[in-house]
């Protein structure tokens, strides 16, 4: 199920997007301002964001700067501003498409769909991921925690790749590592044990705290 982030500042407009777009098998999480939306994106992980341009406190101008930094997922922005250079200059600021206030939602879900599937096309694998104080840049393959770069083996980077695809999800042994060797998992041994320990080693050297919970009798998970 693909995650959207609808970032708008009016309860009924994105209460109305939010419904269409959960109805179209999407999974939603609003925000009111632009702060929120910081704040959010800092935590979860998203295919997709709508953007509407006048938020309190940090406009979307603003967040949509900010996050091209480091950020390439798909931005649909929404704006009663319907002006050619305002739109030239959000397109060159970073965003994907533009939709003028008032629109219908048929036409936004349309929209949403064909990012999606130029995203998709387009990367493959996110180009990068965020978790709390993680930033996992798929592009160089290196870690950052609390902005320090933790060097990591190829399975080590993969086991943190999945982590970071679906925080606080608990993964069992036979998926870590299915996913990280890319092979049959043969049975209880000691690889994805030692592969865990010598990552929190790392991890801890950096920010001094656990970040790996082992969940007794199931495998293991992202705190």
């Amino acid at each position: 199920m693909k995650k959207i982030l609808i970032v708008e500042d009016d309860n009924h407009i994105n209460e109305m997007i939010q419904t269409s777009l959960s109805k179209a098998g999407y999974c939603c999480v609003s925000a009111f301002s632009g702060t929120e939306a910081r704040l959010i994106l800092r935590e979860q992980n998203f295919d997709l964001m709508i953007l509407d341009l006048m938020l309190p406190g940090m406009t979307g101008e603003m967040l949509l700067k900010e996050l091209r930094t480091d950020s390439a997922i798909p931005v649909i922005v929404l704006s009663a501003k319907d002006e050619l250079d305002t739109k030239v200059d959000l397109l060159t600021l970073g965003a994907d498409d533009y939709i003028t206030k008032p629109f219908a939602l048929k036409e936004l879900e349309a929209r949403v769909l064909v990012q999606l599937r130029n995203s998709k096309s387009r990367n493959g694998q996110p180009t990068h991921l965020r978790y709390q104080d993680l930033f996992l840049d798929s592009e160089k393959k290196q870690l950052f925690v609390s902005d320090i770069p933790v060097s990591l083996t190829a399975r080590e980077y993969r086991i943190m790749e999945l982590f970071l695809q679906y925080p606080q999800k608990v993964f069992t042994k036979n998926e870590l590592y299915e996913y990280a060797w890319e092979d049959y998992y043969i049975g209880e041994d000691k690889t994805i044990n030692v592969h865990i320990s010598n990552i929190r080693g790392k991890m801890k050297k950096a920010a001094k705290r656990e970040y790996i919970e082992t969940v007794w009798g199931l495998g293991f998970r992202l705190i």
